[in-house]
């Protein structure tokens, strides 16, 4: 199933040049050497911490990184998972893939690392308690603790504060949690089973990243100017902080650069007060390590030597460090430092190393040919001393001269294990537990993404140091528009089988569904067939299959057969080969401005008889920023029509029962604007209208209906809030499928969004609803005749419940479209 971004947002980022940054071990160019060489002289350590993706404040974190040189990083408790996607149609864990990779992209150019707890984004959370109902707060608060003590950080930043002036309820949770962990941290008797890899830690101090305060609000706060310049980068930190942020590009983040002063502000929260700098009284220099002093010196001199216009000429001096660094006893920060020094030699050399695959996947128990390519451009004596590949315990020695620009390539061949792990993100290897991921290695809570899949390991010599670096295995490609191109190597299942929808709904008793197999490996033979419950019956039973090559395809039809009653049930597609099961699809998520993200989930697809009925057959649909009801509608026998731009301007509407428009249509269409009196006249003429959710900020006009709405940031995050059906015979609620409180349950993740907060007299509430402790919310649903037709607006997460097969969701979303076929009633 292969996912891809739209021509226009491709073309968007291709002109940006903002593609895929996956690519060899790099070298650095002059400016980035003499930064990373001054930050070798800086033992500090800084930590941010919030609740999502794109709550991280990406000019404090280039500031810290790449002004101070301080190590920084940024802890998202989650990866996203629960929020919207302005780009594609992915959701849940393949939008969390997505945020977790444009979070990677970001800390690329702001110089941050990042790390993740196992918490899962549920959407929006009005409360902490309510947050922590669902996360479970010890099991979270243990991955901030753990993250902390493997960090280290001298001082924690927090984008929120712990008194619920955040107001989103992720929000207050990190805050909290954040004080709860400076002091578990350090604490031995907290979370006693994570000392079994790692020290206590106790941070000096924690902030609160204070937004914006007034003069003198200010005057009590401590204040750094983040929007210096640097001149090495040729940007200010504001600037390069644009560009970080503008990766945010599933939730429409791009931003402008910022020139000249820009002040950010800390409240101290926690630890040793600080009245000039939020790293008062804290050694950050090689002195806070036993025998470091020596090591400032060295690099004090080796800086003041650097020549850009000859960066190899330091060679010689930092080979010297390199002995030195690795003479010291071995502690967190000399094991980080050695790792950057090694870099800063490659650079200083210019020295480019590659391992690429024969192919972009392999899979278990099957071969794979890759060359590694090393290049040494400068005169200093390297020695090539072996090639290893530890994951097959392959090593290849050579003991040959790097020459100065001569290219040095090696051939391997490697032979997979049958038990090699498939490149499935760590975090989704296993069910989600309620409320959190689950993980079983204690060492991969935290960690942004897999290691690679397959890495080689290039061993040097020079000055009688070695020097080992691990080079991740890629694929390279050319594109014929945008040049050369890298991907991952992926370790994919022998063969995966892919239903073509993850719900099937049934109305009429029997479907044909077609399952597609894809091998990974050549001669893949075997029996394909789909299990579930015995009163949903499959014909046929089994289908042999023989895949000859590798990346073959083949596409095998099943006739299900639903029972009478309404049901639902899940069926798994299952490929047995050589008595072994496999039934893991292929999902593929291509964007240009992140890697090609691949996962493998259970191969299933949710099964569901209606009881429905329903009047209209053509629908014409305005996507807006993109969601799957037009799919899910088609599954009920509807026409839908997506309605271009030219369509809409110059085609006649008259021929749909109704027009829907999509996600936040209204938000990301500017046509729309143009064409809402066009929209109107339809209405008038006799037909339905729904328009579903908008954010109340960026409208394209206020005028969306036939009558004045305001649209509000009114939501209800709980699912199973209760329903008040305000007009119990109104037409939407009886024509033509009997509506009742039995069609309101097992909704997903919430109730709506966006709902109304004032409309004009002549719509009708149809609907209402509350979050506990919270007033009635009736804006969720309105209707309202105009001239012969029907106008509805509704923030009810129909793009949630209809793509998740929720029975009662269709019910009432058919009534809607309905609408007009009633009212001539």
């Amino acid at each position: 199933m292969k996912k891809s971004i739209s021509t226009i947002l491709l073309v968007l980022v291709l002109s940006t040049g903002l593609y895929s940054k996956v690519e060899p071990v790099h070298t650095q160019t002059s400016a980035d050497l003499q930064i990373a060489l001054q930050k070798l002289n800086v033992l500090a350590s800084v930590l941010y911490l919030a609740a999502h993706p794109d709550d991280e404040n990406t000019g404090l974190l280039a500031y810290l990184s790449k002004d101070r040189k301080y190590r920084s990083a940024y802890l998202s408790l989650t990866r996203g998972d629960g929020g919207q996607n302005l780009i594609g149609p992915e959701k849940g864990s393949e939008i969390g893939l997505i945020r977790t990779h444009e979070l990677l992209e970001a800390r690329q150019i702001d110089g941050a690392e990042q790390y993740f707890t196992r918490a899962v984004d549920f959407g929006y959370s009005k409360t902490a308690e309510e947050t922590f109902k669902f996360w479970g707060r010890e099991k979270i608060l243990a991955d901030v603790v753990w993250v902390i003590r493997k960090f280290k950080p001298d001082v924690i930043i927090t984008r929120f504060t712990p008194d619920g002036y955040s107001g989103h309820g992720h929000h207050t949770a990190s805050a909290l949690l954040a004080m709860d962990a400076f002091k578990a941290a350090g604490d031995a008797s907290r979370f006693p089973e994570q000392l079994k890899y790692v020290d206590t830690w106790q941070p000096k101090r924690m902030f609160w990243n204070s937004w914006r305060p007034n003069q003198q609000q200010a005057q009590n706060l401590l204040g750094i100017d983040i929007g210096v310049f640097n001149p090495l980068l040729g940007k200010s930190y504001t600037e390069i902080a644009a560009e970080s942020r503008s990766m945010h590009k599933s939730q429409g983040f791009g931003a402008a650069g910022r020139r000249g002063e820009s002040f950010e502000y800390f409240d101290l929260l926690a630890g040793e007060p600080a009245a000039t700098d939020i790293m008062e009284n804290i050694d950050t220099s090689w002195d806070r390590i036993p025998g470091g002093k020596k090591i400032g010196a060295m690099l004090k001199e080796i800086n003041a030597a650097f020549d850009p216009r000859q960066p190899d000429k330091s060679l010689p001096a930092l080979i010297n460090l390199y002995a030195e660094m690795n003479s010291l006893p071995q502690s967190d920060w000399t094991s980080l430092k050695i790792k950057e020094l090694k870099s800063v030699i490659q650079g200083c050399a210019g020295l480019w190393m590659e391992a690429i695959a024969q192919d972009y996947d392999a899979a278990p128990g099957s071969p794979l040919s890759l060359q590694t390519t090393l290049v040494n451009r400068c005169d200093f004596p390297f020695t090539l001393e072996n090639i290893s590949i530890p994951a097959v315990s392959y090593k290849k020695p050579l003991f040959v001269a790097l020459k100065n620009n001569h290219i040095e390539s090696q051939t391997l061949s490697v032979q997979f294990p049958k038990d090699f792990p498939l490149s499935q993100p760590y975090w989704l290897r296993e069910p989600a537990e309620f409320g959190s991921f689950v993980v079983t290695d204690q060492q991969e809570i935290g960690l942004a993404e897999n290691p690679p899949a397959l890495t080689v390991s290039v061993t040097l010599k020079a000055n009688g140091q070695e020097l080992v670096y691990s080079l991740p295995v890629l694929y390279r490609w050319t594109d014929r528009a945008i040049g050369e191109l890298y991907r991952p190597l992926e370790i994919r299942p022998p063969v995966t089988v892919n239903f073509d929808t993850q719900v099937l709904m049934f109305s009429d008793g029997a479907k044909t569904i077609p399952v597609k197999l894809k091998s990974s490996a050549d001669n893949q033979s075997g029996i394909l067939r789909i299990s579930g419950p015995e009163n949903w019956k499959v014909t046929p039973a089994e289908v042999h299959f023989t895949l000859v090559n590798k990346h073959d395809e083949k596409t095998i039809l099943f006739e299900i057969t639903s029972p009478t009653d309404a049901d639902e049930a899940t069926l798994t597609a299952i490929a047995e080969i050589d008595g072994q099961n496999y039934s893991n699809s292929l999902v593929e998520i291509s964007y240009p401005h992140i890697d090609e993200l691949v996962l493998f989930p259970e191969s299933t697809v949710k099964v569901v008889n209606l009881d429905i009925q329903k009047t209209g057959e053509r629908i014409g649909y305005i996507m807006g920023s993109g969601d799957e009801i037009p799919e899910a509608l088609t599954q009920l026998g509807y026409s839908i029509e997506v309605l271009s731009n030219g369509a809409l301007e110059n085609g006649s509407l008259a021929e749909y029962d109704a027009i829907i428009t999509g996600v936040r249509a209204w938000n990301t269409e500017e046509r729309l604007k143009y064409i809402q009196p066009k929209l109107m006249q339809y209405v008038q003429d006799g037909g339905t209208l729904v328009v579903q959710y908008n954010v109340n900020r960026g409208l394209q006009t206020e005028e969306i209906g036939p009558y004045p709405l305001t649209i509000s940031r009114d939501r209800v995050s709980d699912e199973t809030a209760a329903i008040t059906l305000l007009d119990p015979n109104h037409p939407l609620l009886n024509n033509p499928n009997k509506i009742t409180q039995k069609d309101f349950e097992n909704w997903v993740q919430e109730r709506g969004l966006y709902f109304c907060s004032e409309w004009d007299d002549r719509y009708q509430a149809v609907l209402s609803s509350h979050d506990p402790g919270e007033p009635e919310r009736n804006g969720g649903l309105l209707y309202t005749r105009y001239g012969k037709g029907v106008f509805i607006y509704t923030g009810y997460s129909w793009f949630r419940q209809l793509p998740a097969g929720v029975p009662g969701a269709y019910r009432l979303f058919v009534n809607l479209l309905s609408a007009g076929a009633s009212h001539e009633k």
